[in-house]
């Protein structure tokens, strides 16, 4: 690298104040590893709002700075790179070492909040568990990704988060030559339920014990004075996950890749890969193109979150009890208790989504009737939830409009507003709460395409710079971002999505 784009090491040591547990923990846990080399980082997008929440002095700090920093190519003083071991089952299938084959954390910072975050390169170069991988990205899936984990944030899902974006100057090749880049994640950790498939593979109990105890320390404070704190623990990540997968399913969100490493124990979304906001509602809706056979679905996901679960409790069976049978028992408990816990979670959110104050039990037959006049009538999912905010007040003309048959959405209307009269809020009161259950914008997957091909064909970032824009705010009816809340043009729907490796 050229030295009139690598600042001074007193320039970057001012951006961080690191304080690095992960790092200290040993071989084999981590590895140290330094990112690549690249020719010529260009910053292209900087979240400066997170930045500040996670306390970086960014004073005398410019585009070049950052980018030679988020780059990979001047590491901050504090930094200590290194490389994570996970295993994971990745379509149903168990590979006993995957790792950090192209992200490089870089190290943690304490937040304004007191919250410990993560600080990872995403597409820094190869690492010991690159698998013949180049361990770079290519720019699509960047900003693919910076787009949909802040969109995620600003839906109040629980997600890693996009701190930067930068151009290397270097192509990668997939089908392709295409322009690579690096993106920054944050996370409030990037330990995975293949984390702890990786030392239950190689039978070492101390390595279990020891990453269970960081995890309750790190993520749920308390749970040590527990009687049984590994128990504890994963009774713990059980409820996060089936909160987290309620938030999914109510706004019509597809992983596409579900596998146990891409399942994190904190209770945050990773990995957007070929994820995707399902625009006409199907319940068996896949967009993966490596899904072939519909595992993660969007009618599958709490499912397999449930499965990913056990394969969790499997793991942890060795610090749950000396009694294997005893472990069993109480790791079968804890997996079960999924079902309930997503059903109760849905339950509310769903609710909440056509208007319900205290949604109770006999409410899901109504929930589930409006899904199926959306299934029959090839509505849009987001469209017809935010038209139903208008039909609360009376005017059902937005709703009507979503549907093939309007008909059937009148038929259902009538024992919906029943419920609805039992709950004490008047009809401009329940409107506006579903507003705020119900986005007006999500990031739909023609226009993230759209951003892409401007940004990857001719360098033009304005479209991405515009998505971002919208999706920070998603529940505001804001008029100049309208047409970010059009489902696709017949040739503008997007069938299949790509990870990017």
């Amino acid at each position: 690298m050229t030295s009139d784009v690598r600042p001074a090491a007193d320039e970057a040591r001012r951006i961080f104040s690191f304080d690095n547990s992960y790092a200290r923990l040993p071989a084999p846990f981590q590895l140290p590893q330094r990112p690549a080399a690249v020719s010529a980082p260009k910053l292209i997008a900087f979240n400066r709002p997170l930045a500040a929440e996670l306390g970086l002095d960014l004073e005398g700090a410019s585009d070049q700075r950052l980018a030679a920093i988020f780059s990979g190519q001047e590491i901050a003083e504090g930094a200590q790179p290194l490389a994570m071991a996970y295993a994971g089952h990745q379509f149903g299938q168990f590979v006993p070492q995957l790792g950090d084959g192209r992200a490089i954390l870089l190290g943690e910072v304490i937040d304004r909040n007191g919250e410990r975050r993560d600080i990872q390169l995403k597409g820094g170069g190869q690492t010991p568990f690159s698998r013949r991988g180049d361990g770079r990205a290519a720019l699509g899936p960047v900003l693919r990704e910076y787009i949909v984990s802040e969109a995620m944030a600003a839906l109040g899902i629980p997600s890693t988060r996009a701190l930067a974006a930068v151009l290397t100057g270097d192509p990668v090749y997939r089908e392709t030559a295409l322009p690579g880049a690096v993106f920054t994640r944050v996370a409030a950790s990037h330990i995975r339920v293949g984390t702890f498939q990786f030392f239950a593979a190689r039978g070492d109990h101390e390595a279990l014990r020891r990453l269970a105890d960081y995890v309750i320390a790190r993520h749920y404070p308390g749970l040590e004075h527990q009687k049984n704190s590994h128990l504890a623990l994963l009774k713990a990540i059980v409820t996060r996950q089936a909160e987290l997968i309620a938030h999914w399913m109510a706004v019509g969100f597809i992983h596409g890749v579900m596998n146990t490493d891409n399942m994190t124990v904190s209770g945050e979304t990773i990995d957007f890969g070929p994820c995707a906001f399902m625009d006409t509602y199907d319940p068996a809706k896949v967009f993966s193109s490596i899904d072939q056979f519909g595992r993660y679905a969007y009618r599958n996901q709490p499912a397999v979150a449930q499965w990913n679960l056990a394969r969790l409790a499997e793991a942890m069976l060795p610090i749950l009890d000396s009694d294997i049978d005893a472990a069993v028992e109480m790791a079968n408990g804890a997996v079960i208790d999924f079902a309930q816990l997503y059903q109760a979670a849905w339950l509310k959110r769903m609710g909440a989504k056509i208007g319900l104050l205290n949604p109770e039990e006999g409410d899901r037959p109504l929930i589930e009737g409006l899904l199926d006049v959306m299934a029959q009538g090839g509505a849009d999912f987001t469209l017809t939830f935010r038209a139903l905010c208008a039909a609360a007040e009376g005017n059902d003309a937005p709703v009507h409009a979503c549907l093939a048959d309007p008909s059937a959405f009148d038929a259902w209307a009538g024992a919906w507003r029943e419920r609805l009269g039992r709950d004490a809020q008047t009809p401009t009161a329940r409107a506006e709460a579903m507003r705020h259950a119900n986005p007006y914008i999500i990031p739909r997957n023609h226009r993230i395409e759209q951003a892409i091909v401007a940004a990857v064909s001719s360098g033009d970032f304005a479209p991405f710079e515009r998505m971002v824009e919208a999706v920070i705010k998603p529940y505001e009816t804001r008029e100049a971002f309208a047409d970010f809340t059009k489902p696709p043009q017949e040739d503008e729907v997007v069938l299949r999505t790509f990870c990017g490796t």
